[in-house]
C-alpha cells in the first residue's frame, strides 16, 4: 500500500500569508482593468454604477473585459480571504508550538512582519470588494474613511509591536547573524509598513472633507518615513553580507522585494499628491508625474535585473518551483510580478497618456500595457502552481519494503 507524505504547508511558515498576500496582489491588478480602461466621471475611482453604465454601453469587447475582471477580482479576493484566515489559524497554533520558540531566536523573527503585511492587502481588497460589487456605496464613504483609518491605525500598531519584539531583541541580546544575512528578507517589515501607509494615504486621495484628507497625508507620511528609513538599512545590511557570503538561494527570492515595495510608496505618493491637489492648491504637473514614475520604474527593472541574474544563476526555478525542494519564500516570487504589473498600468495611464506622449487605447498603449498583461498572467498561473505544490493534497510514496 502507498503511504501519504506529507504537503509543505504541514510544516508552518510565517512566510505563507505571503500566499494571501500573492491573491490579494492580483485582486488589484484585475481592478487595475476597470481603474484605467472604463469612464468613473464624478470620482477618481470606479465604483458599482460606472461599471453597471460600462457593461450596459459599451462593445462586446468592453464587456467580455468588464466581466474577466469582475471574475478575477471575485476569485483571488475570495482567496485572499481564504489562504489569510488559514494562515491566522495556523500561526495561533505554532506560536504556542516549541517550533516558534527557536525561530523567535533567529534572524527569521522579522518574518512575523508578514502577517500586518497580509492584514494590510485585505484590507485593501475588502475595500475593492466595496467599489465593485456594492451599489451606492460611494454615498457613504465618507463615513467609512474613518473607519478604514482606524482598522489601518489598528495593524499598523500591531506591525510595531511585532517589529519592536524583533528589534528590542536583537539590539538589547544582541545574536542577530550577519553571516545568514545574506538575503533583503529583513525589508520584509518595510513592506508591511509601507502597505499600511498606501491604506492610510486612500482617504487622502478620495475624501472630500479636507480635514480627513489631511490627517490621510499626515499618518501615511510617518509610514512611509518608517518604510524608507528600514528599506535602506536592510539593504546596505543584506548587500554587505551577500558580498561577502554569497546570496542564500532558499530566499533569494527576496532579492525583488524592492519592486513591490517601490509600487506601494509610489502609489501612496500620487494618492497624497492628488489630496495635495484637490485641498490644498499643490498640483503635480503631468510631466512632473511622469518623471517620477519612470524613476520608479527604472529602479523596479534594475532589481527585477538583480534578481533574476542570482535566481537563474542559482537554478531557482529547478530546486524550489519544479524540483524536489520546497520552500514558503517561493511566494515571494509574486510579490514583484504583481507590482510590477500595476506601476506598468500607472506608468502608461498616470504617466504616457497624462503627459499626451500616448494615445489612449493607441498601439503604443496596447503594446506598453501588453507588458503589465503578461506579468499578471505569469503572476496568476505561478500563484496556482504554488498553491498546488504546497497546499495540494499530499502524494503517495510506495512504502520501502522490509529487509
Amino acid at each position: 500500500m502507498p503511504i501519504l507524505t506529507s504537503r509543505p504547508s504541514d510544516t508552518y511558515s510565517p512566510l505563507y500569508f505571503l500566499a494571501a498576500l500573492g491573491a490579494g496582489g492580483l485582486t488589484v491588478t484585475f481592478f487595475m482593468w476597470l481603474m484605467f480602461w472604463i469612464p468613473h466621471p464624478g470620482q477618481p475611482v470606479p465604483v458599482f454604477e460606472d461599471i453597471a453604465a460600462a457593461f450596459t454601453t459599451g462593445s462586446v469587447l468592453i464587456q467580455a473585459m468588464i466581466a474577466l475582471a469582475l471574475v478575477g477580482i471575485a476569485g483571488f479576493a475570495a482567496l485572499n480571504i481564504k489562504s489569510l484566515v488559514w494562515n491566522l489559524r495556523r500561526f495561533a497554533e505554532w506560536r504556542r508550538s516549541e517550533a516558534y520558540t527557536k525561530f523567535a531566536a533567529t534572524n527569521a523573527q522579522s518574518q512575523v512582519m508578514a502577517l500586518p503585511l497580509a492584514l494590510a492587502m485585505t484590507v485593501n481588497v475588502l475595500f475593492i470588494l466595496g467599489m465593485v460589487f456594492v451599489p451606492g456605496l460611494w454615498a457613504v464613504v465618507e463615513v467609512l474613511f474613518p473607519l478604514a483609518m482606524i482598522a489601518f491605525l489598528a495593524i499598523g500598531v500591531l506591525a510595531f509591536r511585532l517589529y519592536g519584539g524583533f528589534l528590542g531583541r536583537v539590539l538589547t541580546e544582541g545574536g542577530f547573524n550577519c553571516a545568514a544575512n545574506n538575503n533583503f528578507g529583513q525589508i520584509l517589515p518595510a513592506f508591511a509598513f509601507a502597505m499600511v501607509g498606501v491604506g492610510l494615504a486612500a482617504p487622502a486621495a478620495l475624501s472630500t472633507v479636507p480635514a480627513i484628507s489631511g490627517l490621510g497625508i499626515v499618518l501615511s507620511t510617518f509610514f512611509l518615513i518608517t518604510a524608507t528609513l528600514i528599506a535602506v538599512v536592510a539593504m546596505i545590511l543584506g548587500i554587505r553580507s551577500m558580498m561577502e557570503n554569497g546570496a542564500n538561494p532558499e530566499t533569494a527570492p527576496t532579492l525583488m522585494i524592492i519592486v513591490p515595495l517601490i509600487t506601494v510608496l509610489g502609489i501612496l505618493g500620487l494618492r497624497q499628491s492628488h489630496g495635495l491637489h484637490e485641498h490644498f492648491g499643490s498640483a503635480a504637473m503631468a510631466g512632473e508625474t511622469l518623471t517620477l514614475l519612470a524613476q520608479y520604474l527604472s529602479v523596479q527593472v534594475l532589481f527585477l535585473l538583480f534578481g533574476a541574474l542570482i535566481l537563474i544563476r542559482q537554478g531557482y526555478a529547478q530546486r524550489f518551483l519544479f524540483g524536489a525542494e520546497n520552500s514558503p519564500g517561493s511566494y515571494a516570487l509574486v510579490c514583484p510580478g504583481v507590482g510590477f504589473a500595476v506601476m506598468i498600468h500607472f506608468f502608461v495611464n498616470r504617466g504616457l497618456v497624462d503627459a499626451g506622449l500616448v494615445t489612449q487605447f493607441g498601439p503604443v498603449f496596447w503594446a506598453v500595457t501588453a507588458v503589465a498583461l503578461v506579468a499578471q498572467a505569469a503572476m496568476i498561473w505561478l500563484v496556482l502552481h504554488l498553491n498546488r505544490r504546497h497546499f495540494g493534497a499530499a502524494k503517495a510514496a510506495a512504502p520501502v519494503p522490509a529487509e
